[in-house]
């Protein structure tokens, strides 16, 4: 991901919500969360996505916790938890210095033990990819083995989740309200590296330039 505040979100991810920096270079740094990896790059443009990322389901009461000592939660018709009954899992939702929505999502299927820390985040659950081009990106990303979840069919003016298990890519439209947040969506260069090999590059049109 993109931003015009390198050094600020470092500090932030790095001192207050503690995640291992595995990397960091003169314009990049490289977190370590769980089993995935998240780069942020610095940009002379500001940038903002969504993200979730995985944590055990049974430790939702503790991770809320964690987080309340660190940050302020997000609400959502006065509530700052939900449930999704779809994916059965919880979710709290807090916004990083820059506007990044970043989202905890515990499913209810996955255990942890012990009290809850940095090492108990699992991995990235999900990316965003903002788009003016949704049905366009959605056939690019089935090409590559990125199908839509359940085969629900494709809503160019909707949330479309693509992905199986815990981990998918979220394609929405430019301009929609995040959910638990007052921050819309917008397109912002972006790249994805998948465990299959495969690599997502989105530029600032909301295209794959090199598909």
């Amino acid at each position: 991901m993109q931003t015009n505040r390198l050094n600020e979100l470092k500090g932030f991810y790095q001192n207050i919500l503690e995640m291992p920096l595995i990397d960091e270079g003169i314009d990049s740094f490289t977190l370590q969360i769980g089993s995935s990896a998240l780069t942020f790059k610095e940009s002379p443009l500001p940038a903002a996505y969504h993200f979730a990322i995985n944590i055990p389901g049974t430790q939702i009461t503790e991770a809320k916790k964690w987080l309340q000592a660190r940050v302020e939660l997000n609400l959502e018709d006065g509530n700052d938890e939900i449930y999704y009954k779809s994916f059965d899992a919880d979710a709290i939702y807090f916004d990083d210095p820059v506007g990044n929505v970043v989202e905890f999502i515990g499913r209810r299927t996955k255990s942890g033990a012990g009290d809850f820390t940095p090492n108990s985040l699992m991995n990235i659950s999900e990316m965003s990819i903002t788009t003016p081009y949704v049905s366009e990106i959605a056939l690019n990303l089935t090409d590559i083995g990125v199908n839509s979840r359940n085969n629900n069919p494709i809503d160019p003016d909707s949330l479309n989740f693509l992905g199986k298990d815990d981990t998918y890519i979220i394609l929405v439209p430019p301009n929609r309200r995040w959910y638990f947040s007052d921050k819309f969506s917008e397109t912002c260069p972006l790249e994805i590296e998948l465990v299959n090999g495969h690599s997502i590059l989105i530029d600032k049109r909301g295209l794959m330039p090199n598909r």
